[in-house]
C-alpha cells in the first residue's frame, strides 16, 4: 500500500502537503499588463486553504510576443515580481506550495493584445487572425533568454518553483509535433532536432535557478492530431528533459486548436470509475519506462481512483484543474472524509466567462446555466 494522498510527499527538491496539485489554469484575473491582481491572489489563496497541496497559477507569459490571451499573468519584466511575491506569500499562508508555469503561445499568441503577428515553428491557418511568421534561430534564442529570466523573476517573488510548458499546442508544443513543425533545419524533421527547443529552454532554466531549486515540465501524452506527436515521442521527450535538470513532467494531452471530438476534456462525460484519468495508459508506460516523478492531469474525479493510481505506482503526484473551478475546497473535504466524487459534470461552461473578459468560475455552481 503507497503512503495516503493526503500524506505529505517530496518530489525531488519540492515538498508539498499532499500529492494534489492544481494544474495550470488559465484564469483572466490579471491586469491588461499581465500584473497580477488582489483578485488573483485570492483564488489561488483560497485553494491552497482548500487543500491544494501545490498551486501552479495560469500559464505565465515570459515576453510580450507569447501572450496567448486577454488578462493573462505574465512574468514577462521585473515589474511584474511585486505582484508574483503577493501571489506567493497568498498561497503560503494558505499552507500550499506555489510553482510558476513559464509559458510562450507561439503560433497561438493573441495578437490584439501582442500588436504583432504571430511567430511559430512552421506557419498555420488560424481563423480570425493575421498570418504567421517562421522564427528565426534569433528569434529562438530570444524566447529561451526570456524563459530563462522569467525562472529568475519566479526565484525573486518567492516561488517554490517553475514549470516549463511544452503541451498544448503552444509552442515549445507546436515545435514538439510534427503536424505543426515542418522546418528542415536543425529544429525540425527528427524528433531529435523538434525536441531541441525544448531542451535549450529546460537547460537554460536550470542554469538560471541553479541546481536545487525545483524545475518541472508540462507534455501532452498526445496531440490527438493526425501526424502529431504520440506517446513514443513523449517518452523520448520526457527521459531527455530529466537528463537536461527536470525533476517532474506533467503529462496532459491535446492542444488548443483540436476540434471537440479530439480534445478528451471536451467530450468525455464521466460517469463511472473507468471513465476517469483519461491518460492513465500513458502514464504506465511513463512509469515504465522513463521511472521519473509524474504528474499525472485529466479527468480525475474520485480519490478512490486517485489512491489507486498512487497504489498502483502509476503516478506521484495528481492534477486537477476544472474540478477546483467548481470546488476550490475539494481536497479539503476528500481529506476530512467525505469522499463523493468532485461536482464538477465535465461541461466545459467555465470557458464562457473567460471568453467574455469575466474571469474564471463556474456558472453551473452559481446557477447561471444548467448543467448538462
Amino acid at each position: 500500500m503507497s503512503a495516503s494522498i493526503f500524506a505529505p510527499v517530496r518530489i525531488g527538491n519540492l515538498e508539498s502537503p499532499n500529492r494534489f496539485v492544481r494544474s495550470a489554469t488559465w484564469e483572466g484575473l490579471a491586469t491588461d499588463e499581465g500584473m497580477a491582481t488582489p483578485a488573483l491572489a485570492d483564488v489561488l489563496g483560497e485553494l491552497a486553504r482548500g487543500g491544494v497541496g501545490v498551486v501552479i497559477p495560469g500559464h505565465a507569459y515570459v515576453e510580450k510576443r507569447g501572450q496567448a490571451g486577454p488578462r493573462q499573468l505574465g512574468i514577462h519584466d521585473d515589474a511584474c515580481i511585486p505582484g508574483l511575491r503577493m501571489l506567493a506569500d497568498a498561497v503560503h499562508a494558505g499552507g500550499g506550495r506555489i510553482v510558476a508555469q513559464l509559458a510562450h503561445a507561439g503560433g497561438l499568441a493573441h495578437t490584439p493584445a501582442t500588436g504583432e503577428p504571430a511567430m511559430t515553428a512552421t506557419p498555420f491557418e488560424r481563423e480570425g487572425f493575421p498570418p504567421m511568421r517562421e522564427m528565426t534561430e534569433a528569434d529562438l534564442d530570444e524566447v529561451v533568454a526570456a524563459l530563462a529570466a522569467a525562472a529568475r523573476r519566479a526565484v525573486q517573488a518567492g516561488f517554490d518553483g517553475v514549470q516549463v510548458h511544452g503541451a498544448h499546442g503552444y509552442l515549445l508544443s507546436q515545435f514538439l509535433s510534427p503536424a505543426r513543425n515542418r522546418r528542415t533545419d536543425r529544429f525540425g524533421g527528427s524528433l531529435e532536432n523538434r525536441m531541441r527547443p525544448l531542451l535549450m529552454a529546460v537547460r537554460a532554466v536550470r542554469e538560471a535557478v541553479g541546481p536545487s531549486f525545483p524545475v518541472w515540465v508540462k507534455l501532452n501524452s498526445s496531440d490527438f492530431m493526425d501526424g502529431g506527436f504520440e506517446v513514443d515521442d513523449m517518452l523520448e521527450a520526457a527521459r531527455q528533459a530529466v537528463a537536461a535538470g527536470v525533476e517532474a513532467v506533467e503529462m496532459s494531452g491535446g492542444t488548443a486548436m483540436n476540434p471537440p471530438n479530439r480534445m478528451p476534456a471536451r467530450v468525455t462525460r464521466i460517469r463511472n470509475p473507468e471513465d476517469e484519468a483519461w491518460y492513465r495508459e500513458a502514464a504506465r508506460r511513463f512509469k515504465a519506462e522513463v521511472g521519473a516523478p509524474l504528474i499525472l492531469v485529466g479527468g480525475i474525479r474520485t480519490p478512490q481512483v486517485a489512491q489507486q493510481l498512487v497504489d498502483a505506482g502509476t503516478v506521484d503526484m495528481l492534477s486537477l484543474c476544472r474540478p477546483l473551478i467548481r470546488e476550490p475546497g475539494l481536497v479539503r473535504r476528500w481529506a476530512e472524509g467525505d469522499d463523493a466524487r468532485a461536482a464538477c459534470i465535465s461541461c466545459n461552461k467555465c470557458y464562457g466567462p473567460l471568453r467574455e473578459n469575466r474571469g474564471f468560475y463556474c456558472p453551473v455552481a452559481r446557477g447561471e446555466v444548467a448543467g448538462e
